[in-house]
């Protein structure tokens, strides 16, 4: 392709979570140097950009995101030199390297807090937000902590709370300081200093709290059984107006260097998600689009996820989609290995940036953790709810050897005990294996502008089977999946059906030819090029 487009469109991001990638010295955590002994394996496969969740210091109650030094690299994951390495090594092989940035709380026990919480008159005491409560032992308002109880914690030094949207040891930064503002663009300026080609912005919806912080409504639909977090509407703690001029200012950081990426972690609906691409488009090059995530495994629900989103995109922004990642269940836990196979293909299929997680190319399934090996904060204060993210998070299995070739120690989170047989190297042998279906997905996403820069349009949804079109410059492909248990026979209708397979997600009909009749297995999508 010669079009003259950024790298984050017509390319695909995979995101690693450092923990559970590849250990180099034995000690169970995977680290950086264990990524570069694996860069080889991300060439392989196709992918074009690295994002890395959290290796900074922290004193780890959040697994990195409770950051304690932003410029600095945590000792469990290597040095700063390894990460220098990293870059030189990714960029050296065609690798974008994405870090993630979590500037909308930090640690207790960063610096800036520690001072923060010294005395009411420190410089910094307005860095994070203090307030008194109201009342004797009542918090300034009724928010509650997505990782459960009040969002509130009482400091009894100072006789103030401060305000933590996650865990207490994760005080929320006050966004509406421009010394904070600063602060956080100079820790972007060191990384991007060093080379990294964009960030990945933790939470960016909750950046900016209500100035009056006014109490969040009660939610009319909650029932008994939900996390707690849900029985309000956050409406005044996070998702506020004022937000898009703090992503904007963030932007541009990223535009005085040259061919740079902001994505910002957004779980809002479409028709909210999409106003992070700012006025003009000077907001967040890509707000993830989480809504694959959510939305019933159903070919109806699916398409109407995709024509709403594709509507609600303001002109000329560039769409995205995510299947997974490390706060959410394994989609081949999700819908089921077989139609985790056809997820694949919708996913690299789809107008705009695919972004895929570790893991899930060779079909890793969500890990059941026993309770006394939970690792996750979220899990250990809510017990019960099915909401815990170790088992997204395990170790990655590269072979049948010990410990799955991930580490000669024991590993920090267990692997699927299937792991002897659902490993890379396993998967690279078996012709048809989801491993090989994503790289052919892959390389016909490469190969193909029709993929990777061409129009979308919807053909049909007959039952279970979701039709659609993707055209570019008059060539055009038609991808059909089955999201359906049972076989399905397609006919003419609204598009012509001859043509020839490009490729199916079993991976045995190449080049067959269609003659206006289409027979689809159950839990089968395939990619054919119509005649012209």
């Amino acid at each position: 392709m010669c079009e003259n487009i950024p790298w984050w469109q017509s390319g695909i991001l995979y995101q690693i979570y450092p923990r559970s990638f590849q250990d180099s010295n034995g000690d169970g955590v995977g680290d950086l140097r264990g990524i570069i002994q694996r860069l080889p394996y991300l060439c392989e496969l196709g992918v074009d950009a690295l994002w890395l969740s959290p290796v900074f210091p922290s004193p780890m109650e959040d697994f990195g995101y409770d950051i304690s030094d932003y410029t600095g690299i945590d000792p469990l994951f290597g040095t700063l030199n390894d990460f220098d390495s990293l870059v030189t090594a990714a960029h050296a092989r065609g690798l974008k390297v994405i870090l993630d940035l979590v500037p909308n709380h930090t640690s207790n026990q960063h610096p800036w807090f520690v001072e923060s919480r010294s005395s009411k008159d420190n410089p910094k005491r307005d860095w994070y937000i203090w307030r008194d409560g109201r009342g004797e032992g009542a918090p300034p308002n009724n928010w509650l902590s997505e990782f459960g109880g009040s969002s509130w914690e009482f400091d009894a030094r100072t006789g103030q709370y401060y305000y933590h949207a996650f865990l207490r040891s994760q005080p929320d930064l006050n966004w509406r300081n421009p010394e904070v503002r600063h602060a956080i663009h100079e820790v972007m300026r060191f990384w991007l200093q060093r080379g990294i080609d964009g960030f990945r912005v933790d939470v960016m919806w909750h950046l900016i709290k209500d100035e009056l912080l006014r109490d969040n409504p009660e939610n009319p639909d909650f029932e008994p059984g939900r996390q707690p977090y849900e029985r309000l509407i956050p409406l005044y703690s996070t998702d506020r107006p004022e937000v898009h001029t703090v992503v904007a200012e963030l932007r541009q950081v990223i535009d005085a260097f040259d061919d740079r990426v902001l994505i910002g972690e957004i779980y809002l609906l479409p028709d909210k998600l999409v106003a992070y691409y700012g006025r003009d488009l000077a907001g967040a090059h890509l707000p993830f689009n989480f809504a694959l995530i959510s939305t019933p495994w159903a070919a109806q629900a699916i398409a109407e996820l995709i024509d709403g989103y594709e509507k609600a995109l303001p002109p000329r922004a560039w769409p995205n989609w995510v299947l997974g990642n490390h706060d959410r269940r394994r989609i081949a836990s999700r819908i089921g290995a077989d139609q985790a196979r056809v997820a694949a293909m919708l996913l690299l299929t789809l107008r705009g940036t695919p972004t895929l997680y570790y893991g899930d190319e060779i079909g890793m399934r969500q890990v059941e953790i026993l309770p006394d090996r939970v690792r996750d904060p979220f899990e250990k204060n809510l017990p019960g709810f099915g909401i815990g993210r170790d088992g997204c998070r395990t170790p990655m299995p590269w072979d049948a050897t010990l410990h799955g070739g991930f580490s000669t120690g024991e590993p920090w989170l267990p692997l699927d005990t299937n792991f002897g047989r659902d490993n890379v190297a396993a998967k690279r042998q078996n012709a048809t294996s989801m491993l090989n279906l994503y790289r052919a997905l892959i390389d016909l996403r490469r190969t193909r502008p029709e993929l990777s820069l061409g129009s979308y349009r919807l053909v049909s949804v007959t039952g279970e089977v979701l039709a659609f079109e993707r055209a570019y410059r008059g060539q055009r492909l038609l991808i059909a999946l089955n999201l359906g248990a049972t076989s399905v026979t397609l006919t003419d209708v609204t598009i012509s059906l001859r043509g020839r397979v490009m490729l199916s997600t079993y991976m045995d009909r190449h080049d067959e030819a269609t003659d206006g009749t289409l027979e689809l297995r159950d839990a089968e999508g395939i990619i054919i090029a119509p005649e012209e």
